[in-house]
């Protein structure tokens, strides 16, 4: 591990002095080889994961997207948030001539998911975005894809060697002790991490003890609160119960975004269709053994506990495949009891809560803690005001008559969300997650031989910028510096 984060901090000056264009090239090669190497890298994570080949190639046509789009962000160059304000001696205090802009942290500690081997892996999204920032990644791979996990790095590693990158652009560490280390490296000045809130509290914990605390930016658990109400089930209850059963179950129900908590009128938890539509879900094979195990005991609190019933679905045992289930209980209940209705179950079951007056659940929804998605289900001559502002005190993505999983990698995508659902106000999928790995310095009365390349009179004339309060376009013939 040591030599890793070695080579890491050696490579640190020469990635943040890489202009944007590499910088931009760097990605757009590593996209280029994982594509090239895509089937070989379906079949180990289908071996590793079980998540099945159409899902694993769709995920590795999201993470080269990832990698192209950070392309396109540095060439744009508005991420930088260059600012320059005149100096001006007649100003009360006198004003110096101030330039701002945001620069990179340093080494940045990735640590992998186990859901997405490809997206919030090796070379996913954080890795993209800090690589973007100008900083060197150190990635912790995930010991329910070691195999994957090694491949990636080859890829990224050899394709960062053949665009010029410097040694130790990227590198890889596994295990749980390197992890540790890894945060608790001096050179390492951010860490981004997506898991278990135990695993994330781990972590920073370690930090803590730093003498000089880094940022840790986490996406931890989301219970993703749904609201049905009652104009939308009478006008399109199939279709909503087609795609609730769909999104809780996608990917054996271990999408950070499954739908875990729907409020629905009194009635549905009974309706046949939604237990048909549970019944025709096959039996999934969940990430690891760890997960499986935890699945049937985190059913079985919901159900012996006597908060709710099981209203879908059958139990599943300790080991093996996993069937789909729907609990049910009401929303007196669920006022009551909660603290164990609200606590995550990771796998393929959701809560149903039952009102009688839709009124009842913006008090409810107030319950729930951080999340990164809300959903709601209206029709249009449907007051939803109360709801919608409910929703927004506790989630990061309001979504409207959709579902939650699936989360689309553009310029405007927020996956973020309040405590616990991550550990502050930024997005970690989207252009804008690049703000993570970037810290602003302001450079008062500097000549211009002394100014970052990005922050000179040449270089601003390509990119947005504002100048003395005004915003300042570039002109479609200026070119990026």
């Amino acid at each position: 591990m040591s030599d890793v984060v070695a080579l890491a901090a050696d490579a640190a000056a020469a990635v943040r002095a890489a202009s944007r264009e590499v910088r931009a090239g760097w990605l757009r090669a590593i996209a280029k080889a994982v594509d090239a190497a895509a089937d070989a890298l379906v079949e180990i994570a289908d071996r590793e994961t079980h998540l099945g080949a159409e899902r694993l190639r769709g995920e590795v046509a999201r993470t080269t997207g990832q990698l192209r789009l950070f392309a396109g962000v540095l060439e744009e160059g508005s991420y930088l948030e260059a600012i320059v304000d005149a100096a001006d001696p007649a100003a009360v205090p006198p004003r110096p001539e101030l330039r701002r802009l945001l620069r990179p942290l340093g080494t940045v500690a990735v640590f992998s998911a186990s859901n997405f081997p490809f997206a919030f892996s090796v070379a996913g999204g954080d890795t993209a975005a800090a690589l973007a920032a100008g900083c060197p990644v150190v990635v912790k791979g995930h010991s329910g894809h070691p195999e994957l996990s090694r491949a990636t790095a080859r890829i990224v590693t050899d394709a960062l060697a053949a665009a010029g990158a410097p040694t130790g652009a990227f590198g890889l560490v596994e295990g749980r002790q390197a992890g540790l280390d890894l945060v608790r490296a001096p050179v390492v000045r951010a860490a981004a991490f997506t898991g278990s809130l135990a695993g994330a509290q781990g972590l920073m914990d370690e930090i803590a003890r730093r003498p000089d605390p880094i940022p840790f930016f986490g996406e931890l658990g989301s219970t993703n609160p749904v609201v049905v109400t009652p104009g939308a089930i009478a006008a399109r209850g199939d279709a909503i119960l087609d795609g609730l059963v769909a999104s809780f179950t996608l990917g054996g129900g271990q999408f950070c975004t499954k739908p875990g908590l729907v409020f629905v009128p009194r009635g549905v938890a009974d309706d046949r269709r939604l237990h048909e539509r549970v019944a025709e879900r096959p039996a999934f094979t969940l990430l690891t053994d760890r997960i499986t195990e935890a699945f049937a005991p985190g059913v079985a609190r919901l159900r012996d506990d006597g908060a709710a019933r099981v209203v879908a679905g059958h139990a599943s045992e300790a080991s093996g495949p996993v069937r789909a289930m729907v609990v049910a209980t009401d929303i007196g209940t669920f006022l009551g009891r909660s603290d164990v209705l609200l606590e995550e179950c990771f796998g393929p079951v959701t809560v149903l809560v039952e009102y009688d007056s839709v009124a009842e659940v913006p008090a409810a929804l107030s319950r729930v803690a951080g999340s990164l998605t809300g959903t709601l289900h209206a029709q249009p001559d449907e007051a939803i005001d109360d709801i919608v502002a409910a929703l927004e005190e506790r989630v990061g993505r309001v979504v409207f008559d959709g579902w939650p999983t699936g989360v689309a990698v553009t310029w405007s995508q927020h996956h973020g969300g309040p405590w616990p659902a991550t550990t502050s106000a930024f997005t970690s999928v989207g252009a804008t997650s690049i703000r993570r790995f970037l810290r602003p310095v302001a450079y008062q009365q500097a000549p211009a031989a002394a100014l970052p390349a990005d922050l000179r009179d040449e270089a601003l004339a390509g990119i947005p910028h504002r100048r003395d309060g005004e915003l300042v376009l570039p002109s479609k013939t200026e070119g990026t510096s």
